[in-house]
């Protein structure tokens, strides 16, 4: 080695940690943790990741990222364009400005893409839960990495809120949408809008054998969190028997993940292999042979009858008759969007909220909307990569910026079965 490469080396040991964000779906590579599922130790600089790697949510590759630093208000301010109102900060505060029912990947996307198009917009925030800033993808293998809740929050609600002057109203319910009024009603008051802005994504869908109080379903960060402190730390408490209904995509990340945390998992399905949607390119038999060594039994060509809560523990019965014990069941059985609010606005609905494909508003023209919840041409597209792009499209539209037409394209799955990443079409 060179004396000018060992120098070279030294430095870039002493330097700090850097973050990159990727462009398509927002997911930081973060240095100091790397990304030990694609062979990337901790410390792994991001200049000397290979070429070919590609990012482990959507499967973008490593062009697709540049260095990143959660960007100030003065630092938007700093990018506001042309495009900008000209109105003074103290017109803009009196004006109803826009709300944004929902605080995940969706509803931060557009607050943050809003205010780099205006610095001085009047933005609400309206979210059920605490309105952390997460990656929801991460809790596919929150388990075998051990990361807590404090790892798998990137940024509190509150200190986003503060970061992008955004009004957030958190553990508040939308109950109605008045569009005669321009009004949203919540369990804390009514809420006047110029725009409002529906991102709060779709819901589990649970078959009438399975109640709700006795399944779990993990589509939040909330959710998941209660189901960890469920099941225990396994050095603690043992291994827990785990039955997951439903072997697409989440169900097997999950039996994944909670398998290589210590778990015992069963996991069931109507169709004869896990991720059956992509039969084609034999994903269910690639992951079937990387469990081999892990506590995973998966059952197929079976259908649930009843859950049962007897003497503490689960019974599972199916259909043909097939009995299975656990100690927690989790319904991975897909998602649709909840339709209340929509349909209290009368606006259109196909399988999800209906969007115009280019500047993705709803039937109302004061109303748009993005992620889980819509849909284009009775089409939905539950995938992280879009809502990006999808908010550039809106933040335009309200704006009145330069139009960004939204672009609906296949998307590249990469599925986290952490034994055996794979990456779909």
């Amino acid at each position: 080695m060179s004396a000018l490469n060992a120098i070279s080396e030294a430095v870039q040991a002493l330097s700090p940690w850097q973050q990159y964000i990727c462009h398509a779906c927002g997911y930081i590579y973060d240095e100091a943790e790397g990304d030990p599922d694609s062979g990337l130790a901790a410390g792994t600089r991001f200049s000397d990741i290979p070429e070919d790697w590609s990012c482990p949510l959507c499967g973008v590759s490593k062009s697709d990222f540049e260095l990143y630093a959660p960007p100030s208000l003065d630092a938007l301010r700093a990018q506001v364009g042309d495009c900008a109102p000209a109105a003074s900060s103290t017109r803009q505060r009196h004006k109803p400005g826009v709300v944004i029912v929902g605080a995940g990947r969706a509803g931060w996307q557009l607050a943050e893409t809003l205010r780099k198009a205006d610095a001085e917009l009047p933005i609400t925030i309206v979210t059920a839960c605490a309105g952390d800033v997460y990656d929801k993808p991460q809790l596919s293998i929150a388990m075998a990495r051990k990361l807590s809740r404090e790892k798998l929050v990137r940024e509190s609600g509150a200190a986003a809120a503060q970061r992008l002057q955004v009004r957030l109203l958190p553990h508040t319910q939308a109950i109605r949408i008045c569009p005669d009024t321009r009004q949203l009603r919540t369990t804390r008051g009514t809420l006047p809008y110029a725009q409002l802005v529906l991102a709060h994504g779709a819901q589990a869908v649970l078959p009438p054998a399975m109640p709700p109080s006795l399944c779990w379903r993990i589509n939040h960060l909330g959710a998941y969190l209660q189901l960890r402190a469920a099941l225990g730390h396994v050095d603690e408490s043992g291994p827990k028997d785990v039955l997951i209904v439903g072997a697409g995509l989440v169900g097997s990340e999950l039996a994944n993940d909670l398998a290589l945390g210590g778990h015992r998992i069963t996991l069931l399905d109507v169709q004869a292999e896990p991720l059956a949607r992509w039969q084609t390119e034999r994903a269910g038999q690639k992951v079937l042979q990387a469990w081999q060594d892990l506590p995973i039994n998966f059952v197929g060509n079976v259908e649930v009858a009843s859950v049962e809560k007897v003497a503490g523990r689960f019974r599972v019965t199916t259909a043909c008759g097939r009995r299975f014990a656990a100690d927690q069941v989790i319904a991975a059985t897909g998602l649709q969007t909840p339709g209340r609010l929509a349909q209290s606005a009368g606006l259109a609905w196909q399988n999800g909220i209906a969007v115009n494909p280019q500047t993705l508003r709803t039937s109302d023209a004061h109303i748009h909307a993005l992620g889980d919840c819509i849909t284009i041409d009775g089409q939905a597209s539950r995938f992280i990569e879009p809502i990006a792009r999808q908010a550039i499209t809106i933040a335009a539209d309200i704006t009145g910026c330069t139009p960004v037409p939204y672009e609906a394209r296949a998307a590249i799955v990469r599925v986290k079965t952490t034994s055996l990443p794979l990456t779909l079409h």
